[in-house]
């Protein structure tokens, strides 16, 4: 994540994981699935991880049960607080977001975030999707879970429903945010260097997609 958004995001932390148990109308579409979003994410990373946007850690959690080195980055000093109670005490959470870190000591063969990406505008998007191909080796994945739409119309039509039943803080969101189409996130990555791209849908809002930087042994 880039800052542009971090105070709303941090006024969300001690409410952040009702929301994600489905505990809010508004949101519950958003959730669905929660957890085998992530365990989804997990199943499709290598061994030594970067993950931006760790909130309160849930995805985080999942990656070390997995035996994943992870190196946390969180943006928000509530979200880092509430996360550190839930991982493990050796885990480093450090402060930063999806363009500006502390790179981490060792090499990273995957880099992920979950409910994060959008909130980088599309010019940004394509910008850190090239550094962190440079960071990668080749082979190494991006593999992110987030909110994309097909069409504009399939945006302005998930935003009129919500519209009719009163999702007001839900239709903000949607409106303040950069949700990209699923072309544009296809287009970045491709740019970027990225191949073996890939998008799975997971519920009405969110997709799982993925790219591996190219492979010198196919004598690119």
């Amino acid at each position: 994540m880039g800052r542009e958004f971090l105070e709303v995001f941090s006024g969300w932390a001690e409410q952040y994981d009702s929301f994600v148990e489905g505990e809010d109308d508004q949101y519950r579409e958003v959730f669905r699935g929660y957890d085998r979003i992530l365990e989804e994410v997990v199943s499709r990373t290598g061994q030594q991880t970067i993950e931006f946007g760790i909130g309160t850690g849930n995805l985080t959690h999942k990656l070390i049960q997995a035996g994943r080195k992870v190196w946390a980055v969180e943006p928000s000093e509530e979200m880092r607080q509430l996360a550190l109670t839930k991982l493990p005490k050796e885990v480093v959470i450090v402060d930063g977001d999806m363009q500006n870190y502390p790179k981490p000591p060792f090499a990273v063969d995957t880099i992920v975030s979950s409910y994060v990406f959008h909130h980088l505008t599309d010019d940004e998007k394509t910008e850190v999707l090239k550094s962190y191909a440079e960071l990668l080796e080749p082979g190494g994945k991006v593999v992110f879970a987030d909110t994309l739409f097909i069409t504009p119309e399939a945006r302005e039509s998930i935003i009129e429903e919500a519209q009719d039943l009163r999702y007001d803080n839900l239709v903000e969101d949607l409106k303040r945010e950069y949700y990209p189409l699923l072309s544009t996130v296809y287009s970045a990555l491709s740019e970027a260097g990225f191949e073996d791209i890939g998008f799975k849908q997971m519920n009405a809002f969110v997709w799982i997609f993925e790219g591996t930087v190219k492979r010198t042994d196919k004598g690119e």
